[in-house]
């Protein structure tokens, strides 16, 4: 259990509460986070790099961040990117609120934002687990990576593929692609946010260049962990089918109307599909 806590901070603007506890509850992966879930609300624990942090829902109320450990103050930066508080809605809600395909997804759930990642390097590792399996498969193998080694990036880059594989599950090519990753991130690329949009595309350039990476990976990995406002997953099934099985061709259409807040669409899809499937 965590120690009392050195700091902590109530959010004060407004977020969707129920759709940020799917999504943290569908991606806790065992062994890294910590989830429960009450009548009363939710409480998400995990360590930050040398210190601590608690995300605490309430079924009515507002969030609380929790931190601790010599880090603390990294720890609770860490929470506000977790639920979003690093990128404003309002915008995108203005923008999206008319439009035919998405305005009535906008209007009911106006506070919905896009999660961002604690461990940027440790989110990018499960993007790639998530690669063409479902998003609990893709768990799966991260409670598996989490129990065999540290997810950070020299451990990952000096692993052996045959033993990821065995030990993981994945197979050799998404095995090679985990130890590029690390190999990259210990060399230098950096998946932290960053706000040029030039910088952002020339990330995205070299994550395209890991063998194994293609647009779907390198583009939620520039969604979740580098902050870009406008990314679309036209391959992704979950949002497909939310948007009535469209092709992906047909997707990436819709999409254009969005744009720059198809980051914010995204979520509001996958939403959605979670949620208020009707």
């Amino acid at each position: 259990m965590p120690v009392p806590p050195l700091t902590e901070e109530v959010v004060s603007a407004p977020v969707d509460v129920p759709a940020l506890r799917a999504w943290l509850v569908a991606h806790a992966v065992d062994g890294v986070e910590t989830t429960t879930v009450e009548p009363g609300g939710s409480i998400h624990r995990r360590s930050v790099g040398d210190g601590w942090l608690e995300v605490v829902l309430p079924g009515s109320g507002a969030p609380v961040l929790r931190s601790g450990g010599p880090g603390a103050a990294g720890a609770l930066m860490a929470g506000r990117r977790w639920l979003g508080l690093d990128l404003d809605p309002a915008p995108g809600v203005a923008a999206l609120a008319d439009d035919p395909v998405l305005g009535v997804l906008v209007r009911a759930r106006p506070h919905v934002r896009v999660p961002g990642a604690p461990d940027p390097f440790a989110a990018a590792v499960n993007v790639v687990l998530g690669q063409h399996v479902s998003l609990a498969a893709g768990r799966v193998f991260a409670t598996r990576l989490a129990a065999l080694l540290p997810v950070e990036p020299v451990a990952l880059a000096a692993a052996d593929p045959d033993e990821l594989q065995r030990a993981v599950g994945v197979t050799g090519a998404r095995a090679r692609t985990l130890v590029a990753l690390g190999a990259a991130v210990a060399g230098g690329l950096s998946l932290e946010a960053e706000p040029d949009p030039a910088l952002r595309t020339a990330r995205r350039a070299e994550l395209l260049a890991l063998p194994g990476v293609g647009p779907w990976t390198a583009d939620l990995v520039m969604m979740r962990c580098l902050r870009d406002p406008d990314v679309f997953l036209p391959g992704d099934l979950v949002l497909r089918k939310a948007l009535g099985g469209v092709p992906a061709r047909e997707a990436a259409r819709l999409a254009e109307a969005w744009a720059p807040h198809r980051s914010l669409a995204v979520v509001h899809l996958w939403t959605h599909h979670a949620l208020d499937p009707r």
